[in-house]
């Protein structure tokens, strides 16, 4: 009997050992707890602006923005999918009362997202998921900058100018955004100099220009 209530004993350790490493999940880029409340940002300049983002079923809903004598408020569909996010990874960048850009990172693939969002019915909206945003500790992009990446080049703007530049790869690469750390590893970007290290024909290469933002 001992002889067999030993490999028994073996067997149960093992199944139950395994069945805790099945069960364990994997690394979220950040927390994604439920969305409840809206999340609220406001602008510096005197006619306060800000931009509302409201919650439904933990993800972002509805955007609403405004400013003190528009008349109306605009609202816009957040609509990005199934993208998860965490308050403490968005942020709203304002260029006074003439837009304003809301950067976040998805928390379950660390994916990067830029919107911009024009304070008139006619101004130009556009919305990124390449972005190359400072919540990635990788990704060290000026606070008053944005980054992102059209899997060739690598485009910058000034976000209260509305200045740009952007700096070249060499070539196209196949870039997969929900991974983008397996092909740019580091970016470090500021008003006058974009620094890359990028992986070009499966060799991690840097990249780096001295910009003229126009």
């Amino acid at each position: 009997m001992r002889v067999l209530l030993i490999p028994a004993a073996v067997m149960i350790i093992a199944l139950s050992t395994g069945a805790c490493k099945s069960s364990s999940s994997p690394k979220t880029f950040c927390d994604t707890a439920c969305l409840q409340d809206t999340l609220r940002f406001f602008g510096s300049h005197k006619l306060l602006p800000y931009v509302f983002i409201a919650a439904k079923d933990c993800k972002p809903e509805n955007i609403i923005r405004s400013y003190k004598g528009m008349g109306s408020s605009l609202k816009t569909e957040f609509s990005f999918g199934d993208v998860q996010v965490n308050k403490d990874f968005i942020r709203c960048v304002f260029n006074d009362t003439a837009y304003a850009y809301i950067i976040f990172n998805d928390c379950i693939t660390g994916r990067g997202y830029q919107m911009k969002l024009p304070f008139s019915k006619t101004g130009n909206m556009s919305k990124r998921s390449s972005g190359i945003n400072n919540f990635d500790p990788k990704f060290n992009v000026a606070d008053d900058m944005i980054a992102y990446t059209d899997r060739g080049n690598i485009y910058v703007e000034q976000i209260t100018s509305g200045k740009k530049a952007m700096m070249t790869f060499g070539r196209a690469l196949d870039i997969d955004y929900d991974a983008i750390h397996e092909y740019i590893d580091t970016v470090n970007v500021t008003s006058s100099r974009i620094w890359v290290k990028v992986k070009v024909d499966d060799k991690w290469t840097e990249r780096e220009k001295k910009i003229v933002l126009e």
